[in-house]
C-alpha cells in the first residue's frame, strides 16, 4: 500500500483530529526509527500511521483496540508484517508479548509523541521548535505529568538500541519536521 492510499483510509476510519495528529506523528518517529537501524522506511512509516485505524470503531477499548485493525488492513492487502506490528502494539488485546523490533519500534515510536506532544504545550507559544530534549526526558521521569503515557512502553526504544536519550533526540526532530502538519 502506497502512503497515499494508506492516508485516504486512516481519514476514512479516523475522523478525530487530535488522533490525525498522532498517526502523523507516529509517522514521522516511525520512519526516523528505521532510518536510525537500516529498516525499511516506509514499511515502518505505515505502521505509524495506521497504527490507530480502528481506535474510533473500538472506542479505544483496551481489550479490542489493534484486533479490528488485523481485519480492516487484512482486507486491504497490507504487509502481514506491518498488520502484526500494529496488531501487537496493544499487548492487552492481543494477549501476547512483544517479541520483534518492528513491535517494539512501534510501541514506543507510537508512545513517545504524546509525552513530546504533552511538553510541547506546557511551553507558552506551544511549539516544537522550542521543545528541548532534556525537558522531555525529565518529564519521562514524572508519573504525574502525562500520566496515561506508558513509560515503560518508550524504554522498549532499549531493545531496538537505541538509548532513551538517543531516542527523544531522534522523535523530537521527527516531529518538528511535521510541526506545520500537527499544528505544533
Amino acid at each position: 500500500m502506497e502512503r497515499e492510499e494508506a492516508f485516504k483510509l486512516l481519514k476514512e476510519y479516523v475522523k478525530s483530529e487530535k488522533m490525525i495528529i498522532h498517526s502523523l506523528s507516529s509517522e514521522a518517529v516511525l520512519r526516523s526509527i528505521a532510518r536510525k537501524t537500516g529498516k525499511d522506511e516506509d514499511k515502518y512509516g505505515l505502521a505509524g500511521l495506521l497504527h490507530d485505524i480502528d481506535v474510533e470503531i473500538t472506542n479505544a477499548d483496551p481489550y479490542t483496540h489493534g484486533i479490528k485493525c488485523i481485519e480492516i488492513l487484512e482486507e486491504k492487502g497490507v504487509d502481514p508484517d506491518i498488520i502484526d506490528a500494529i496488531a501487537m502494539h496493544n499487548e492487552v488485546a492481543s494477549g501476547k508479548e512483544r517479541v520483534t523490533e518492528f513491535q517494539h519500534a512501534l510501541a514506543a515510536g507510537e508512545t513517545i509523541t504524546g509525552l513530546i506532544y504533552a511538553t510541547a504545550l506546557i511551553y507558552p507559544d506551544k511549539k516544537m521548535a522550542i521543545v528541548q530534549y532534556k525537558s522531555v526526558t525529565k518529564r519521562m521521569k514524572q508519573k504525574a505529568f502525562a500520566a496515561s503515557v506508558s513509560r515503560e512502553n518508550i524504554m522498549e526504544c532499549e531493545k531496538i538500541g537505541i538509548s532513551l536519550d538517543d531516542f527523544v533526540r531522534l522523535s523530537v526532530d521527527a516531529m518538528r519536521e511535521i510541526s506545520d502538519d500537527i499544528g505544533l
